[in-house]
């Protein structure tokens, strides 16, 4: 995978979930759906409330892994700041939320200390960090 990375570019697809299991549970919600409609019995609606819970359990399957990576992603940017802050900002990592600490990922180490000071006094979000970011350092960990 290249090293080089942007704001443009940083966004992942996964394809087994995005291209296959994502698609093909919704195309089934929509077949069940129609043949509900067409020949409406129980077994047909029974369906239907089966098709949107397969559905919308792959859903939380896959927030509940993101949210596992944005807390871990979270402890990684922590330490790193610990490490590279003086102690001014090092005293308020902790006022940092955690989508400003994933935004804060990409900043390189020459130019954290500055987009955490901007990020707390101007509380900006994860997309206006990331935008902020002069030197990307790429994160192809994350899905």
């Amino acid at each position: 995978m290249p090293d080089t990375q942007s704001y443009r570019s940083h966004a992942r697809f996964d394809p087994p979930f995005h291209f296959f299991v994502f698609p093909v549970l919704l195309i089934n919600a929509i077949v069940s759906i129609v043949i509900a409609v067409r020949t409406p019995d129980a077994y047909a609606v029974w369906s239907v409330v089966v098709a949107f819970a397969l559905a919308g359990m792959a859903l939380k399957m896959r927030l509940y892994a993101l949210r596992n990576q944005d807390r871990l992603i979270r402890i990684e940017e922590r330490l790193r700041m610990q490490s590279l802050l003086a102690e001014p900002l090092r005293a308020r990592i902790s006022e940092l939320t955690i989508d400003q600490c994933i935004g804060l990922r990409f900043a390189s180490d020459g130019e954290l200390a500055g987009l955490v000071e901007r990020a707390l006094r101007e509380n900006l979000n994860r997309k206006q960090i990331k935008q902020a970011v002069q030197t990307w350092r790429a994160d192809h960990c994350r899905i």
